[in-house]
């Protein structure tokens, strides 16, 4: 049976309640991607344009930097990767998160939570954050129930 690794960003909660309860029915473990500079709601307010989530979600190269690591990754052949849309991607800091492993014949499986977007070229736009790594989009999974969980786990294990 594939070893598997359930990690997620959250900034509001919404995303780690989701990926708590995908880890527990899938008997996986979790990871928090914890931000070294937390998000305030200030930085959260999409309409600002000069948010710090705004003017990151401009900056193709902005990298946020995170608190810590995976220990053992190579020991994980599936990740179910978590976080909120925000503009139609994942946010910056996911992309540090898969830039700082190598996660070569790995399948890596996004999930999102969105206030209103869908997944639009989340997908797509990891891809060369995670070079070797298989990546496939496993939707938006706002108000899912547990049974709904089991289901998309069960697509992967």
């Amino acid at each position: 049976m594939a070893k598997t690794l359930v990690t997620y960003f959250s900034a509001t909660g919404t995303t780690k309640d989701v990926a708590c309860r995908l880890a527990r029915v899938a008997d996986s473990d979790l990871f928090a991607i914890v931000p070294a500079n937390p998000y305030t709601s200030a930085d959260l307010d999409w309409r600002d344009k000069q948010s710090r989530s705004t003017l990151e979600a401009a900056d193709p190269s902005c990298r946020p930097a995170i608190t810590s690591r995976v220990e053992h990754i190579e020991d994980y052949d599936i990740v179910f990767l978590g976080f909120p849309i925000w503009w139609y991607v994942a946010p910056a800091i996911v992309n540090t998160f898969l830039e700082s492993y190598d996660l070569t014949g790995k399948t890596i499986v996004l999930f999102a939570t969105s206030g209103g977007s869908g997944m639009g070229r989340t997908a797509s736009a990891l891809r060369a954050s995670a070079p070797g790594a298989k990546i496939v989009d496993g939707g938006i999974l706002n108000n899912v129930s547990d049974t709904e969980l089991e289901k998309l786990a069960a697509r992967y294990l």
